[in-house]
């Protein structure tokens, strides 16, 4: 059992038992207006906390290794974006449509926070560099992201960068992180005490997040068009994905001339798409219940991210 945890993240048992949960009691009528209301709320404070967890000088500090943040920024929303059109391009003949429009999505999002530091740390990599790569590609993403989507998307996807969906993207995510980093100075030191509170607020979150996703897309009926050949088209199109970023980013870092410690913040910060922010991203520009299955890729691609990422970081760590 110990031997199976190091290999499957507890989580994703989670995130699967919730789907679960979601195809079995799918809230309808006014418990859907109830838990959409409740996702609204757990999402601005999983923000929130991500504001007051953030310390301004992390971010400044970073940000005199420019090189590095540049490198990162081209990855995460340039290298990405144009892998996941030719995904698109060849997925949109063998996946249901809302299902290939969730790997070209999941490629406009931006990198995860802490399991990138985590990986960095662990493979004895440049930390703060990582600390201001990740949080920086949160922040810019909650704009950039749906600019991409507006500018790559279909138009008939219904995503878009409307002055609606700035303003709930807005008031569920920067309102919500400018308030966090406001309490900072009153707030941050019993945040940074109490990590099992922000671990069960951002988890749960996402899990509350993830349950009403699923619970309208079986009340729309989507998930009757996904087979388990789709499943695992999607996890061979995300190793794809994942694997040419891996080597792009690790050999282009070294042609560049980065050091290993600056090689290793860009290979975990440019390879990594934030579940986070996107699925609550994705319930704001996809409306309806076809967000269950757009937000699929990006949960089959978590767990790969962490389980490659492991051993890439173990490798890295042992080095001399």
């Amino acid at each position: 059992m110990a031997a199976l945890r190091r290999w499957i993240d507890p989580y994703l048992l989670m995130l699967l038992g919730t789907v679960g949960l979601a195809a079995l009691f799918p809230a309808r009528g006014m418990w859907a207006s109830i838990a959409d209301e409740a996702v609204t709320i757990a999402v601005a404070l999983l923000f929130f906390l991500y504001g007051a967890r953030l310390a301004p000088s992390a971010i400044w500090a970073g940000l005199t290794n420019w090189r590095l943040q540049l490198t990162v920024f081209l990855s995460t929303f340039l290298l990405f974006p144009i892998l996941g059109l030719g995904v698109y391009a060849v997925a949109g003949h063998v996946l249901p449509g809302g299902i290939a429009l969730g790997l070209l999505f999941l490629c406009l999002l931006p990198s995860t926070v802490q399991s990138s530091i985590a990986f960095t740390s662990i493979a004895r990599g440049n930390v703060p560099a990582a600390l201001c790569s990740a949080s920086l590609s949160n922040l810019i993403g909650v704009l950039i992201t749906p600019l991409l989507a507006a500018l790559l998307l279909p138009s008939n996807s219904g995503a878009g960068f409307s002055l609606s969906q700035l303003e709930s993207i807005a008031m569920q995510i920067l309102l919500p992180f400018a308030a966090g980093q406001a309490a900072r100075p009153l707030i941050g030191g019993f945040i940074l005490k109490h990590k099992l509170l922000t671990m069960v607020v951002d988890r749960g979150s996402i899990l509350l997040v993830v349950y009403a996703a699923f619970s309208e897309g079986m009340v729309a009926g989507v998930w009757s068009r996904v087979s388990l050949a789709d499943l695992a088209l999607v996890l061979a199109f995300n190793a794809v994905l994942l694997g040419i970023v891996i080597a792009v980013t690790m050999f282009g870092s070294r042609k560049l001339g980065f050091s290993k410690e600056d090689e290793i913040a860009i290979v975990f910060c440019g390879s990594k798409k934030s579940m986070a922010s996107g699925i609550p991203m994705a319930t704001i520009l996809f409306p309806g219940g076809a967000v269950s299955l757009i937000v699929l890729p990006l949960m089959i691609f978590h767990q790969l991210q962490l389980f490659v990422c492991a051993v890439l970081a173990r490798n890295y760590g042992a080095r001399d």
